[in-house]
């Protein structure tokens, strides 16, 4: 595939158009899609459609291409290993794949106790296990989790997540015992403070929330995202995380890190509560975990970790032996130095760009990540701080009209996030802003 951006045709062009009547025909409604476009083929952080045109891709599968599309090394491994099998679940023939894929995940996770690993399916099913293990080990029920979190679709994954539309409305009821707490979202306070004055009061709150709504004493797990994904790249400030870690070993509650989106080099470290120098308890894996095959994990403390009777965790697919070896050749990939010291090369770059942009174009309220987890918040007012949803929808439209895929985020959908795979050369970022710049510059004028 060519190294540049080519659109040929309208979008979406003829076939994609095609494609989209069937979809409307046989795919449920409720799947979304964020464009109008059919994939043929990739390679790299570049995708070709159905009508021939070529793309950046500056969404990544949702996070799940941190090695980009087609990685050689991937590729070469998941043939090999197709031709040997392809399931045989591991609950019944065991294979070396999973047992080795599982010791280099406890290598590379933090943390310099005894660990273990758990495979399974998908970022909900890892949510899900970690907290039925902490249940299990710890005797309690009680999960505390936050305003503006994102953990899955599932009945437990969604009650955790902090976002009712379109994640929990419609669905209930929910599952019980889920306490969630305001984040530390500087940008829009939710008790109208400003840091460093506040003093962390969202810290503070959760003090009161023990008299008020749940005691510790009944609580088995607090479950965070080190950088919130969905709820629009909301990166607290460093001393929230190592707060609340304190909070959790005063009152004997196990700290669950999400880092299902922020994992495998995203922040410029191999995982993004690394930057917070914070030890979890329990870590949950996936979406670039396997380059965008189905697969995740649970890692954590080998006490914890054992706490559940043989045969309380598995599944049918889970830990399936061809994203086994393809997990591990992403590993191979992204343990090298180079790999992260270009996620940390990427996220200057972006995120110097983003601060220019927000000089020219009062649309942008707010702009903020972590290495190359970066995003900028879209207002119609920077003093009253409302949201610009419509503007960020244009400008996700904008972009890939000229050949840039870009996604939204955020409880408010006003948050364009960068998700470029990190493979990306500086040449082809620099074209993707580009057409970035261009599309927030044509809905602002």
């Amino acid at each position: 595939m060519e190294k540049q951006v080519y659109v040929r045709s309208e979008i979406p062009g003829p076939r994609s158009r095609e494609l989209s009547q069937l979809r409307e025909r046989y795919v449920a409604r409720g799947v979304y899609s964020a464009t109008p476009i059919f994939a043929k083929a990739g390679k790299g952080a570049m995708v070709e459609d159905v009508d021939g045109n070529r793309y950046l891709d500056f969404a990544g599968g949702i996070g799940t291409l941190n090695v980009g599309y087609s990685e050689p090394h991937v590729v070469e491994v998941v043939k090999e290993q197709v031709e040997r099998y392809l399931h045989t679940c591991f609950s019944v023939l065991m294979y070396e794949p999973y047992v080795t894929l599982a010791r280099r995940l406890t290598e590379i996770t933090p943390g310099d106790f005894a660990k273990k690993a758990l495979l399974l399916n998908s970022g909900a099913e890892a949510v899900e296990n970690a907290v039925k293990i902490a249940r299990h080990f710890s005797k309690k029920e009680a999960i505390i989790a936050f305003d503006g979190a994102f953990h899955g679709r599932t009945l437990l994954t969604m009650t955790l997540t902090g976002k009712v539309k379109p994640y929990k409305f419609g669905f209930g009821p929910f599952a019980p015992e889920i306490y969630r707490l305001p984040y530390c979202y500087c940008y829009r306070c939710s008790f109208g403070l400003d840091y460093p004055g506040c003093g962390l009061h969202c810290v503070e709150h959760i003090e009161k929330a023990f008299k008020t709504r749940v005691s510790p004493e009944n609580v088995a797990a607090l479950i965070v995202e080190p950088v919130q994904g969905e709820g629009g790249f909301v990166v607290p400030v460093p001393e929230y995380l190592r707060a609340l870690k304190k909070i959790c070993e005063e009152n004997g509650i196990l700290f669950i890190a999400d880092e299902i989106q922020t994992g495998f080099g995203r922040t410029g470290k191999m995982f993004a509560i690394e930057h917070f120098g914070v030890v979890p308890d329990l870590m949950t894996v996936a979406k670039s975990l396997a380059a965008g095959l189905p697969l995740s994990g649970v890692v954590g403390r080998q006490e914890v970790m054992d706490a559940p009777q043989v045969g309380g965790l598995g599944g049918t697919y889970v830990g399936n032996p061809v994203a086994c070896v393809a997990a591990l050749a992403v590993l191979d990939v992204v343990q090298r130095s180079e790999f992260l010291e270009n996620a940390q090369r990427i996220g200057h770059i972006v995120q110097e760009r983003f601060r220019q942009m927000q000089e020219k174009y009062p649309l942008i309220g707010d702009i903020r990540g972590l290495g190359a987890m970066a995003a900028m918040e879209l207002v119609k007012d920077r003093a009253t701080k409302e949201p610009a949803r419509d503007a960020a929808s244009q400008v996700s439209e904008e972009s890939y009209r000229n050949g840039l895929i870009i996604i939204k985020a955020g409880i408010y959908d006003n948050v364009i996030r960068v998700l470029v795979p990190l493979v990306i050369s500086e040449e082809l970022l620099a074209q993707g802003m580009d057409i970035l710049e261009n599309a927030v510059k044509a809905i602002s004028s």
